[in-house]
């Protein structure tokens, strides 16, 4: 093979043994060796024609250095091709040196990577999302409204809006192991004797080549990635200031270790393991590069447990989805959790908090101070007051003004 080609596949093994040492670190691996399962060429700068590609108007031909020879190959490029092309044309994008090309059932892609350059624009609003099973709350405040002038003259405009978008990830995964099911039973009366016990036969009986073959044409990883898409699009479709939460490095199996009573059931925990929560952030987190935004996370802590208008903790009487605060009015739990992010980057959320309903900080603080005060016990317990302070001066410093 050529010299580029084995320093490239040198390079290519130390990035997966790499990526495979921080995974195991994090805790998200179980094996004790890492597994490459698709193998792809990389070509370095002088081993292709990146020179002739990045001087054409459109990428119809490239000439690769191969083990035989060089060879010119045509290309069919793909659609989305043509749009970062059209930025690399305009300045906005620049096409990387290495070429990487891949080969799937039977067919070989040709893999073009282009480093985008972020939009220059200043954020128009502010956008937290909150990330669940089967939905995404989304909560959206435009910065123009809370100029002093605007807020004053047309207070309807300062109203978040606030939406919901149906992803049905747990959904998806339900019915998809439905499938799946009926096709294993399906195969175990056509393969009695795979094993004898009846785990080992389920196990035997989905190794088999007709049920590889029928799982692949279920296209659920290639359904899942659309959905993701989809979101990431919706959520940074203009440059704004991108609120989360913080879910940790592992959210599934944290998600299901506090819920231990209520994620019991077998199916009740497939449907948490296959919801894409960290696909999802990093989908998010790179068109927000691309676009000019900036993603935050905040603290989960009571985010979907308190009323966003009142700040008090909310009732649940018997539904999972609809809570009652004690003011009189029913609440969505996830439109509760995207509000409480915005509140939380705001002074006013600082300062006031949602946590000083909690028996256990009330007990702290009267044990540390003996009896408080009413004032003191509407301010954030978790947070020392100085920092409090610190941070209000800084908030009323950026405060925008009438002009």
């Amino acid at each position: 093979m050529p010299a580029q080609l084995v320093q490239q596949a040198i390079n290519q093994g130390v990035e997966i043994g790499k990526s495979f040492l921080a995974l195991k670190r994090d805790g998200r691996v179980h094996k004790h060796r890492p597994e490459v399962r698709r193998v792809s060429i990389r070509f370095a700068k002088d081993s292709w024609s990146y020179r002739k590609t990045i001087a054409s108007a459109a990428p119809v031909k490239i000439a690769v250095s191969l083990p035989g020879g060089r060879r010119e190959i045509r290309i069919k490029p793909h659609r989305r091709l043509w749009l970062y092309w059209w930025k690399a044309l305009r300045r906005e994008a620049e096409l990387v040196s290495t070429l990487v090309l891949k080969r799937w059932r039977g067919r070989w892609y040709a893999v073009f990577v282009f480093d985008v350059r972020p939009r220059e624009e200043p954020p128009a609003e502010v956008v937290a999302f909150d990330v669940n099973e089967n939905l995404v709350a989304v909560a959206r405040v435009s910065l123009l409204s809370t100029v002093d002038a605007v807020a004053q003259r047309n207070r309807q405009y300062l109203d978040p809006a606030v939406y919901l978008i149906r992803t049905d990830f747990g959904r998806l995964a339900k019915r998809y192991e439905t499938v799946r099911n009926a096709k294993l039973e399906e195969l175990k009366r056509k393969y009695p004797f795979a094993g004898r016990d009846e785990e080992e036969r389920r196990q035997n009986v989905a190794d088999t080549r007709e049920y590889k073959k029928f799982a692949r044409r279920l296209r659920e990883r290639r359904r899942k990635e659309g959905r993701v898409r989809q979101i990431a699009s919706e959520v940074t479709r203009s440059p704004a200031v991108i609120i989360t939460e913080d879910l940790g490095k592992n959210p599934r199996e944290e998600m299901i270790g506090v819920e231990k009573k209520k994620v019991g059931k077998r199916e009740l925990r497939h449907r948490t393991k296959q919801t894409p929560f960290k696909k999802l952030l990093k989908t998010i987190e790179d068109k927000a590069a691309e676009g000019g935004s900036a993603v935050f996370y905040v603290s989960p802590y009571r985010n979907s447990k308190v009323c966003p208008i009142h700040f008090t903790l909310l009732r649940d009487n018997g539904s999972w989805h609809v809570l009652h605060c004690p003011h009189g009015h029913a609440v969505d739990r996830n439109a509760a959790a995207a509000l409480n992010m915005l509140w939380k980057i705001t002074p006013e959320g600082v300062v006031k908090g949602v946590w000083w309903d909690v028996k256990e900080v009330r007990k702290r603080l009267k044990k540390g101070r003996g009896l408080v005060p009413k004032e003191a016990m509407r301010r954030n317990p978790p947070v020392p007051w100085p920092v409090v302070c610190s941070v209000w001066v800084s908030f009323k410093s950026l405060k925008a003004s009438p002009q």
